[in-house]
């Protein structure tokens, strides 16, 4: 293995690793079930599996050199973010009235897929993931080297460290579980997580991005 490759798997794992909009929404998920939050570890690399293909394809460089679709997928990507940290916020007010928090009484197969679809659209629809794929991935091709081939190997490592680390956070979560799902720690995650995602979904809505 070269040491481009290692030090971009590094780098790689940092970023995949750092907290933002995708942990979130895995840890909270995965409060409600393993299954919860393994599918929405899932679907964060199904998002992800996306921007790959858009960054192989060249399609990420005109998302990027055209601010009103760049604009456009960043209030989609806000907005819904957004609807999950007040969903989350909500959840939190209802277990502190006493009410059922989460997705409560949910036929187990809809609340996997709802969690999947929860993951997937929360990546698929980051605007920061095609800046980040066209200008970390290039500085790792060799020059001289056949940049198509390269750009597949290092997108599908980041796709590969995801689906590494996003369900190993969602089975600690539940590995934790008896202490997290305590009523108090539980709505002060809810309450966090969706503080969080409001804040971010804010952001994203608010303000134009990297441009």
């Amino acid at each position: 293995m070269d040491a481009q490759l290692i030090a971009f798997i590094g780098i790689a794992a940092g970023m995949v690793a750092l907290p933002g909009a995708d942990f979130t929404v895995v840890v909270r998920n995965a409060l409600a079930s393993r299954s919860a939050g393994v599918a929405t570890a899932l679907g964060v690399a199904g998002g992800l599996l996306v921007h790959t293909a858009l960054a192989v394809a060249g399609l990420a460089a005109v998302l990027v050199t055209l601010p009103v679709l760049f604009r456009t997928v960043q209030l989609l990507g806000g907005a819904y973010v957004l609807y999950l940290g007040i969903s989350a916020l909500c959840a939190a007010r209802r277990r502190t009235t006493g009410g059922a928090g989460g997705a409560e009484g949910e036929p187990a197969g809809q609340g996997i897929v709802r969690a999947l679809r929860q993951g997937f659209l929360t990546n698929a629809l980051n605007p920061k993931a095609p800046v980040l794929f066209l200008s970390l991935l290039p500085q790792f091709v060799p020059d001289g080297q056949p940049p198509l081939p390269r750009t597949l190997l290092l997108a599908m490592i980041v796709v590969l460290l995801a689906l590494i680390w996003f369900p190993a956070v969602a089975l600690m979560v539940d590995r934790l579980g008896r202490w997290l799902r305590r009523p108090r720690t539980a709505r002060a995650i809810e309450g966090g997580s969706g503080a969080a995602l409001t804040g971010l979904g804010l952001v994203l809505v608010s303000g134009p991005l990297l441009h």
